[in-house]
């Protein structure tokens, strides 16, 4: 659907009114039209209606901040009040919603931020290069890397013995606890103009480099990923996910274009949030699979078959929902 820039602070009332008037009136007959027949005849029709509703959300958002006195706010602020009810309470329940956010929505998200998404895996992958190399180069290196809880437990040497069957289900909901946790505080520091996400991204992977270090000057090497990539591929994109959210943010930030930095930081904020929820079944799965099946007796080869599937899983993911994200846009 094509949508007109919001115009700047400058703009005087009637024109942006002018402007903008057919989205409102669009969204106001969906509305009407979805309460009428008692929900959407398609998934098009609802998804439709979510990007009427996220246009105007945008217009009340810059009239709150520029003109938060005059009815066409008020109305506004109505207007999307009916839409929000209608897609996620009405709906609340609906797994025509789900279908949409997790087949389109989010894909639709992820396609426009792609860049940033790729980013953010990149400084991960630098941290840990230089991670790697600096505990490879001079082993006491560890000790200032990583915090010394975590430098002073590792044992190459100990690698997979343990009852895996101990506390698994408390382990893995720990482990999807910390992990989100680490994607919460990538997305937040996009409000810091980016730098916390920057540190964030480098600081994991410097950990994650400095380990496999540890473990390549043990020949554990292979033994090591096998630990590691059942879960961490699902994990880490997760969080590179979560991290080119909060690299955008605060790019939109500095660069704020055509809108207001105020603006800019409450749209991205909000997409940023969608974005943030719809990783939290990729943090679940990987949160079982390292709770569960990462400690357990298989063998290296099946942990890595594990890791395989993941993979495929995803880019299978990714691929259908581009493939639909890109036919709605054709039929546009």
């Amino acid at each position: 659907m094509d949508s007109k820039p919001i115009m700047t602070a400058n703009t005087n009332i009637p024109a942006f009114v002018s402007a903008h008037r057919e989205e409102w009136e669009a969204l106001d007959r969906a509305l009407v039209a979805f309460h009428r027949q008692r929900g959407p005849k398609s998934v098009d029709e609802l998804e439709k209606l979510h990007e009427l509703y996220l246009r105007v959300t945008q217009h009340l958002s810059f009239c709150q901040t520029y003109f938060p006195q005059i009815p066409t706010t008020v109305y506004l602020n109505e207007l999307a009040v009916r839409a929000h009810n209608t897609l996620y309470r009405d709906q609340v329940t609906s797994r025509q919603q789900l279908k949409t956010f997790f087949g389109r929505t989010f894909i639709h998200l992820l396609v426009e931020r792609v860049n940033f998404i790729a980013l953010a895996a990149l400084l991960m992958v630098l941290g840990g290069i230089a991670g790697f190399f600096s505990v490879l180069i001079e082993p006491l290196n560890l000790h200032t890397l990583l915090p010394q809880g975590i430098s002073g437990s590792i044992d190459p040497a100990s690698l997979g013995q343990y009852d895996y069957t101990i506390n698994s289900a408390q382990f893995s909901a720990d482990i999807m606890t910390n992990n989100i946790r680490v994607a919460f505080l990538a997305f937040a520091g996009g409000a810091t103009l980016g730098l916390l996400t920057v540190y964030i991204l480098i600081f994991n992977g410097l950990l994650i480099g400095a380990i496999a270090a540890v473990y390549w000057q043990y020949g554990n090497f292979y033994d090591f990923w096998a630990y590691i990539v059942p879960h961490g591929m699902i994990e880490l994109t997760a969080i590179f996910i979560a991290g080119g959210a909060g690299l955008l943010m605060g790019y939109k930030i500095i660069v704020p274009g055509l809108y207001p930095r105020i603006y800019q930081l409450k749209k991205q904020t909000l997409q940023s949030v969608q974005l943030l929820l719809g990783t939290l079944p990729l943090f679940v799965i990987a949160g079982l699979i390292e709770g569960f099946i990462t400690p357990s007796t298989l063998s290296l080869e099946a942990k890595y078959a594990v890791a395989v599937v993941t993979v495929l899983g995803l880019a299978g993911y990714v691929y259908y929902g581009k493939r639909t994200f890109v036919k709605a846009l054709v039929e546009k």
